[in-house]
């Protein structure tokens, strides 16, 4: 319960921050929507000259697409680690956080959160409901609470291996740039895995799971028994490595020496 209620009192003070510069963060929230149109408009030029890929229609690649905003939204609003090399080591600010009682890696988020991203949750969801009403998709009583668990288990996909990633430079004390090149990785999970290359697909799958972020969870809503099991893997997925992110987090913690060191 502290932790939710430092949590609740974090987000009503952001608010409180971007209200003061309302067209600003009005501005932000077009800029992400136009974003996430970008990449839409980029399948429909594909399928402006194709009718299928590798089996996939366009309302079916674009309704994996949709479905992957949503998981990857929750991930930018509350795993926006991106700075944290400059901002926390080597400005040392992590000696402040290391001065409070809460956990580190909690206050981290919750200084570093954006919730206006948050509007990629609802970009998904037209995106999703557009694609679904073209196929005629039917929705089974079960599968808003799948949703729900495939939704959590993919952004925990997403903050386990940025966790992980933003561990390193508690051990260099140093800026890395890893980030940026898997940022790029993982944008290939919000395509059917099965268009890439299998040694593609098995990195995809068991080194940097990005396909269970959006593919494989999509797919099980599309109806597709092909990837049924990966899909119902999401949430353990998603668990196992959340729990190997915040472990070398806490291990990168106990090895941290400290600014200026």
């Amino acid at each position: 319960m502290f932790h939710i209620r430092l949590f609740w009192g974090y987000f009503l003070q952001y608010m409180k921050i971007r209200m003061e510069y309302r067209s600003d963060f009005l501005v932000q929230l077009a800029t992400d929507f136009l974003f996430q149109a970008v990449n839409l408009v980029f399948i429909l030029v594909v399928f402006s000259h194709t009718r299928q890929l590798s089996g996939w229609s366009q309302e079916e690649v674009i309704f994996i697409y949709g479905y992957f905003l949503v998981p990857y939204a929750i991930f930018s609003a509350f795993f926006n680690l991106w700075d944290f090399n400059e901002r926390y080591i080597i400005r040392g600010e992590l000696d402040r956080v290391l001065t409070r009682p809460a956990h580190s890696l909690l206050q981290v988020i919750m200084e570093t959160m954006t919730p206006e991203s948050l509007i990629g949750v609802v970009t998904g969801f037209l995106v999703m409901g557009w694609a679904a009403w073209e196929m005629d998709l039917a929705v089974a009583w079960y599968d808003p609470l799948l949703f729900l668990v495939f939704v959590l288990g993919g952004a925990a996909v997403y903050g386990g291996i940025y966790i992980a990633l933003t561990s390193i430079s508690l051990f260099s004390d140093s800026k890395t740039d890893i980030q940026p090149i898997m940022y790029n990785v993982s944008n290939y999970g919000r395509y059917p895995v099965n268009i890439y290359h299998k040694a593609i697909q098995l990195v995809l799958t068991w080194v940097m799971p990005f396909a269970f972020v959006g593919f494989y969870p999509a797919s099980f809503l599309l109806d597709d028994q092909r990837w049924l099991t990966f899909a119902l893997l999401t949430p353990v997925v998603g668990a196992i490595y959340l729990f190997l992110g915040v472990r070398l987090w806490n291990w990168g913690i106990r090895n941290y020496r400290g600014a200026g060191n």
